[in-house]
């Protein structure tokens, strides 16, 4: 398979076709191979436009949807990011052609062996994979300038939120992984959240983010 050619016929057919024109997330995502970042036996379908199950129940989001939220975080090449969910490693090495610095949070230890085998085969040095939790964000190198959830929450966690700088966003789909869901941004001025519902996308659910149960009398 041309996988070159995949990866431009993707970003043309699929991404700037869909109103994500800038530069920046265009040339991020014909850099990277996203075959290299799905088990073999699925690379033929690295390019299609939906998400993509791995060997062990997470998903790779679709390329679309992660060019829009990419778009929609407005990435500047100083900014510091926090890529939540990361799974094999594909958003982050998209973050890393656009960002000063990424930090690659995965929960699934084995997930982040490969995602930083894989990045470091591609030399991207300025993205680095954490283990942990991912609702609990990374608060060590906290405050960020833009955090990204690679998949549907039910909500994101005021710590969460907190992680971000003043004026920083973070960018989420938020709901149940359907189409009634909304990516979302969320931008941080001084103690002050705000929120703005761009548009209906679905997702595969990340683990970890569901809501606490209320107690009942």
């Amino acid at each position: 398979m041309d996988f070159e050619k995949a990866r431009f016929n993707m970003v043309e057919s699929q991404v700037r076709a869909n109103r994500v024109t800038d530069p920046a997330v265009l040339q991020a995502m014909e850099a990277v191979p996203r075959e290299l970042f799905v088990p073999k036996a699925l690379r033929g379908f690295a390019y299609v436009d939906s998400s993509l199950s791995l060997d062990d129940g997470r998903h790779l989001v679709e390329p679309l949807v992660l060019a829009r939220m990419v778009h929609a975080a407005a990435i500047q090449d100083s900014d510091v990011v926090l890529d939540v969910g990361c799974a094999t490693g594909y958003s982050a090495a998209v973050l890393a052609h656009m960002a000063s610095t990424v930090v690659a949070l995965e929960s699934d230890a084995d997930l982040s062996t490969r995602a930083t085998r894989t990045l470091t085969e591609l030399g991207l040095d300025n993205a680095v994979v954490v283990t942990g939790t991912l609702a609990d964000g990374y608060p060590r190198q906290a405050p960020y300038d833009v955090i990204l959830l690679e998949g549907a929450v039910p909500e994101v966690p005021d710590d969460l939120r907190g992680q971000l700088g003043d004026g920083g966003r973070l960018v989420a789909i938020i709901g149940d992984g359907t189409w009634n869901s909304k990516l979302t941004v969320i931008e941080r001025h001084g103690e002050s959240f705000g929120r703005r519902v761009l548009f209906d996308a679905a997702a595969p659910r990340l683990p970890g983010f569901d809501r606490a149960e209320a107690f009942v009398f």
